[in-house]
């Protein structure tokens, strides 16, 4: 069974198309499908709940005019923008949110080439997760360009033992999702290991 499995991935492997050329993409790790399960969760729940939109995890295709084509980590699209559902097949646009989460083998892209193509195609909120440092970068589209809104990182107790208490007040705890406003992720759910 497992060798069928094997082959199977060898015959299929997952790729992005990025300037015309094909790029094959490695299998996620542990870590990084927990952090994704998380948010697929978190912002779910509040999709569902609202009946305000779609959420998709790993290997959804999303299909852009420049002939872009990427399997983001997590892809949220807003009940008004559902026309580029594209018949449930696969996304063709911009979605309104789209989550990369960095791995050794997809950093450089995730923070360079993929944030341009998706701030040119008008991806109004991108999220850059670093597993390692245990944090959130958060770029909203203004006018046409990305913009850092925040860096959110997890500190542990020993770090927030450090600062002083104007320091402590500036720690954030949550990362706010821009377009579905009022919506706040904790740090530590993110971040967490199992369940």
């Amino acid at each position: 069974m497992a060798a069928e499995i094997l082959d199977e991935r060898l015959l299929y492997p997952s790729y992005e198309i990025i300037g015309g050329e094909k790029i094959m993409s490695p299998a996620a790790n542990l870590t990084h499908s927990d952090i994704i399960g998380r948010l697929y969760l978190f912002i779910g729940n509040h999709l569902m709940a609202n009946k305000s939109g779609y959420i998709y995890p790993d290997n959804v295709d999303v299909h852009f005019s420049d002939g872009s084509f990427f399997k983001p980590d997590l892809v949220v699209v807003l009940k008004s923008n559902e026309k580029i559902l594209a018949g449930r097949k696969a996304i063709y646009g911009a979605p309104d949110m789209v989550v990369e989460v960095l791995s050794h083998s997809t950093r450089k892209k995730d923070l360079t080439i993929k944030k341009d193509i998706y701030e040119a195609q008008g991806v109004k909120e991108y999220w850059i997760v670093d597993p390692r440092a245990k944090s959130v970068m958060v770029y909203l589209l203004q006018d046409g360009k990305y913009f850092l809104d925040e860096v959110y990182t997890l500190m542990s107790e020993d770090d927030l033992k450090l600062l002083d208490e104007d320091e402590l007040a500036d720690v954030k705890h949550e990362v706010p999702v821009s377009i579905l406003g009022g919506l706040n992720v904790p740090l530590d759910f993110i971040f967490s290991w199992g369940y």
